[in-house]
């Protein structure tokens, strides 16, 4: 894993990559191979958040007031305001 970039080079890497493209003036080519990274840096990012949120745990309180960890579930939250959403309609 030590070949793989960190989240914060992976992010540096796509921060560089959008500056190049917005400053513009850049042959096409060198502007597709420009993109290209700045792809691969998103899609590293995307990996290690996806890594990250899965070992994110949030400590509650029961009512007794006991506390303990569950596995964060965000996702969860999202899918059932959307399904509110669809009954809305």
């Amino acid at each position: 894993m030590a070949g793989q970039p960190t989240f914060e080079q992976a992010l540096k890497t796509l921060e560089d990559a959008v500056a190049r493209l917005e400053r513009g003036q850049i042959p096409l080519d060198e502007a597709l191979a420009c993109f290209e990274e700045g792809v691969r840096g998103a899609g590293r990012c995307r990996e290690l958040l996806r890594e990250v949120e899965a070992r994110v745990e949030v400590l509650l309180k029961d009512p007794a007031g006991v506390l303990h960890v569950e596995p964060f579930a965000a996702d969860a939250d999202d899918d059932d305001d959307d399904d509110d959403d669809d009954d809305d309609e």
